[in-house]
């Protein structure tokens, strides 16, 4: 919105020489983060698991196979690759469709006709993504996917925060980066990421700020070039 401080610091950011946007997917550009937990839920309901919410909620963010390595639970020795298939396997969209994050769609679509390099760091794969981005109307803007087939490790390793600005050919104190979990922040902070949001979809501000993120916001809304606000985007 018009004299909003924050959409002012990301906008001297984003149009300064040599900027990038690298922005978190589940979360962050789409809610989806129900659609995870309730296919968590159906899975370890077949199994006969019972797993509280706050445990589910520590895949929030993180490849699945990671979590599955390091968390103590039903599923000690298990194969983590097998478990996330299975519950990637009990996803269903139909029942609990991911909802655009409000400005992600425009936020996308002005940075890339301003351009803005952007990347897509997520720790979901190539198909997930590129559905979301579909969702969002975005798929055709040249929007680059840094997923979990590139990258050894997954956040909150800085390892992604920096491949994405390898992949946009930017420095990472030269980008903006959006995320909604903590891991997300710790791994674009510790990618040395310039301006880092965190966006309260699925975590509180405290906690986001507490993980490193420079502000805190609701959604999407402040990273919306001023050209698209002024076109209704």
């Amino acid at each position: 919105m018009a004299g909003d401080p924050l959409a002012a610091r990301v906008g001297a950011v984003l149009r300064a020489p040599g900027a990038g946007l690298l922005l978190d997917l589940d979360g962050t550009l789409v809610d989806s983060e129900p659609t995870h937990r309730a296919a968590f839920r159906r899975y370890f309901g077949r199994r006969g698991w019972q797993v509280p919410d706050e445990t589910i909620r520590l895949f929030a963010g993180r490849r699945g196979t990671e979590v599955f390595a390091e968390l103590d639970g039903p599923w000690a020795g298990e194969d983590p690759a097998a478990l996330t298939d299975a519950v990637l396997a009990s996803l269903d969209v139909a029942a609990h469709p991911p909802t655009p994050v409000p400005g992600a769609a425009a936020a996308v679509a002005g940075w890339r006709a301003a351009g803005v390099p952007v990347a897509v760091v997520t720790s979901a794969t190539r198909a997930w993504a590129g559905a979301a981005l579909a969702l969002l109307g975005v798929a055709d803007l040249g929007v680059a996917l840094v997923t979990a087939e590139l990258t050894p490790v997954g956040k909150p390793d800085p390892g992604p925060y920096r491949r994405g600005a390898e992949v946009l050919g930017v420095a990472a104190d030269r980008c903006v980066a959006a995320e909604d979990t903590p891991a997300g922040i710790a791994s674009a902070v510790g990618a040395g990421v310039g301006l880092v949001l965190g966006v309260t979809t699925s975590h509180g501000a405290d906690a986001l700020r507490a993980a490193g993120a420079h502000e805190a916001v609701g959604d999407l809304t402040a990273l919306v070039p001023p050209v698209a606000r002024a076109d209704g985007a």
